[in-house]
């Protein structure tokens, strides 16, 4: 199933024709509120009000969601940066192999960030499961033969990095709720019929009639942005983990 918030410009675009088309209805019955005038004015007002919270409440827990993806790209880098350094704790013959899985690890964790295609992603993921597998079992083989302190903090090094891999998938879960986008949705299209109800002329104010559809869905567009991980323009850049990649190589 397709999720309309995963391509933030298309969501935009309907968005502004299903408000625009609101505000044009309304404009059918604006006779009906003659008598009303000043009693329907109020209702408007505390309506685009209770819009411009609800907005502004979304907004803010898109940025806190991106907000803990950085963050958590940043606790991962540091967790794979200090278990490589913890590596020579141990032999030469298993530091060697676990440094070489790790740098394979951080290669497939900045591919994760840097890629939008599903079917690539899935692949990535794979990929990272087999990894993951691969190093815990090559460092459970000196943790057995030399239960030292030593080998016992290579071993919570390994666990804090791939508890990091867990904790940065689940940030990219945590997602706005359906159900907040469908009560903004429904608050934004009764705002605009209301908008055209209120109006005297429509052919006079046939521009004012765009300016509130246009502004609401650009706020759409930039919530959807940023909640989105891998739709629009502003992503997660993996600088964290590419630095970290470039002092294992230097």
């Amino acid at each position: 199933m397709i999720n309309p918030v995963e391509f933030p410009f298309l969501m935009s675009a309907v968005s502004f024709l299903v408000l625009w088309t609101s505000s044009r209805a309304g404009c059918r019955y604006q006779k009906r509120i003659a008598g009303i005038r000043e009693d329907f004015g109020i209702v408007l007002t505390a309506t685009l009000t209770l819009l411009g919270l609800i907005v502004g409440f979304t907004f803010s827990m898109a940025v806190s969601r991106y907000d803990q993806r950085k963050l958590y790209e940043e606790e991962e880098a540091n967790a794979i940066g200090t278990e490589y350094l913890r590596t020579e704790l141990l032999s030469p013959s298993d530091s060697e192999r676990l440094r070489r899985l790790l740098r394979e690890y951080l290669d497939q964790r900045i591919l994760f960030y840097q890629t939008r295609n599903k079917e690539r992603l899935r692949q990535i993921d794979a990929a990272t499961v087999q990894l993951q597998s691969r190093l815990w079992a090559s460092l459970n083989n000196p943790s057995r033969a030399e239960p030292t302190p030593m080998t016992a903090l290579v071993a919570s090094g390994m666990n804090d990095v791939l508890n990091s891999q867990g904790y940065t998938h689940a940030a990219w879960r945590n997602r706005i709720p359906f159900e907040a986008w469908v009560l903004m949705g429904v608050i934004a299209i009764c705002g605009n019929f209301m908008v055209g109800v209120y109006l005297r002329s429509v052919r006079t104010n046939t521009v004012l009639l765009m300016i509130l559809p246009a502004i609401v869905s650009l706020s759409f567009l930039l919530i959807a942005d940023i909640d989105s991980p891998r739709g629009g323009l502003i992503h997660i850049k993996p600088e964290n983990l590419m630095s970290v990649a470039q002092s294992m190589r230097s």
